[in-house]
């Protein structure tokens, strides 16, 4: 959750904003309460703090924490020096901002940032940062400044909370969002809304079925990082959007047992890096068995099979992901293979049962090859299969549109225009191709 900083903590810095003399008062619609006109006020670009606690960046500050090895690093001190700096990195590092910095030299600061009476960001953190390593890093002076709308010194946790979901509701602002720290933004005010899709989605302006799809992939990729035991992360799911979104939507009504088979083969396609185009044939019974079976055809991955099974990793099935899945489905074949494969970065070796060890990356190489095969064959399974249920589809579509007419043929041949002579036509026509079919089976 947000937290507001307790302005006994630094009543020097909120002197300093309670003192500016405001340019103009500015609405801000997004603003929960009724008065929503705040003061806007000019202040130095390096004095204004980063927002350790906002949602656009939850996942890639997972990442800073596991690299620094400290779970407290954007909570002890949010404002000190070691918290600033990683997300100041974080902010620096983000898509596009190379070409925000271009823009905000060229046109400037259009809009501006919205701060606490602290001087923390809300609103406004990747312009500001780029405006702050403009005037640091490129030496532009007109960069020293940033335009900010000072919030009330007694705003609270849920109306900073509300106002970052209503600005995200702006296109604009909404960019700045990769999909799984808006889908962590959604679980935040699930949690706090009492477990109420209705209600995130008010808060949302979205639709219930959105910020449903949105937490359920979030909690998709919470078991697989939780799998990768620190060896992968959110943020590097980001991109994985498309295989999730099927992986969620497919398993949403389907027995544990299969669901486990297909989420293992999802997962297992993802970390190897299988198009999700493919991944999509998989999404059946006996997803885990089929990829099992062309594992164990291959040389070069049976060993890691046998190490995998010998030595289990943490599975789908464990007490770790119990609480996520509701219940501890059967162990699916796959599952201890993916533990192994998940709790290891490609640069990072496997070992097998010999006491040889193997490069992850080349496994995941194999790995990307065989579900790959596998995908290909069911897909083809499933043309085969379409090609085999099409007559018999259309068939029925034929016999269904055949009873509306025997229905509708009376109020028809009962209106003056109707024509027999044009219906006769028609039917000879229908019993035309009926002989021809017929006569397909001689």
């Amino acid at each position: 959750m947000i937290r507001l900083p307790n302005p006994m903590l630094d009543q020097d810095r909120v002197a300093l904003l309670r003192a500016r003399k405001p340019v103009r008062h500015v609405l801000v619609p997004a603003w929960p309460r009724e008065q929503k006109e705040l003061p806007q006020v000019e202040v130095e670009v390096a004095w204004v703090r980063f927002s350790t606690l906002n949602h656009r960046t939850r996942a890639e500050q997972r990442r800073e924490i596991h690299l620094a090895r400290q779970l407290d690093l954007f909570t002890v001190d949010p404002l000190g020096a070691a918290a600033q700096e990683a997300q100041y990195r974080i902010l620096r590092g983000q898509e596009g901002f190379k070409e925000l910095k271009e823009d905000l030299k060229e046109r400037g600061q259009q809009d501006p940032a919205i701060i606490t009476a602290e001087g923390v960001l809300i609103n406004g953190n990747r312009r500001t940062a780029a405006l702050r390593s403009l005037h640091q890093d490129d030496v532009w002076l007109r960069a020293r400044y940033v335009q900010c709308l000072v919030l009330p010194e007694d705003a609270q946790t849920e109306e900073l909370v509300d106002l970052e979901a209503e600005l995200q509701v702006a296109r604009d602002f909404k960019q700045e969002y990769s999909w799984i720290n808006e889908a962590f933004l959604i679980e935040e005010l699930y949690d706090r809304e009492g477990k109420d899709f209705d209600r995130v989605a008010r808060r949302m302006h979205r639709t219930v079925a959105d910020v449903r799809d949105l937490h359920e992939k979030l909690q998709q990729v919470h078991q697989l990082v939780d799998l990768a035991q620190g060896a992968r992360l959110h943020v590097d799911f980001t991109d994985n959007e498309s295989a999730f979104t099927e992986l969620a939507k497919h398993i949403r009504t389907k027995p544990p047992a299969e669901a486990d088979g297909v989420r293992s083969a999802y997962f297992l396609g993802t970390l190897a890096n299988v198009e999700y185009r493919k991944l999509r044939h998989l999404r059946r019974p006996d997803a885990a068995e089929l990829i099992q079976r062309e594992i164990e055809r291959d040389p070069a991955l049976k060993p890691v099979l046998d190490a995998a099974q010998s030595a289990p990793s943490p599975s789908l099935g464990d007490d770790l992901l119990d609480d996520l899945l509701g219940e501890a489905p059967p162990a699916q074949p796959l599952n201890d293979l993916l533990g192994l494969v998940a709790a290891r970065t490609p640069d990072e070796s496997l070992p097998l049962g010999d006491g040889q060890k193997v490069s992850a990356r080349q496994v995941l190489s194999s790995l990307r090859s065989a579900i790959t095969n596998v995908a290909d064959e069911a897909g083809d399974e499933e043309r085969d299969q379409s090609a085999a249920k099409a007559p018999l589809v259309q068939a029925d579509k034929a016999i269904n549109i055949l009873k509306r007419i025997l229905k509708d043929l009376p109020k028809g041949r009962a209106q003056g225009e109707w024509d027999e002579h044009v219906f006769a036509v028609k039917v000879a026509e229908i019993q035309g191709l009926l002989d021809e079919i017929e006569g397909t089976r001689a």
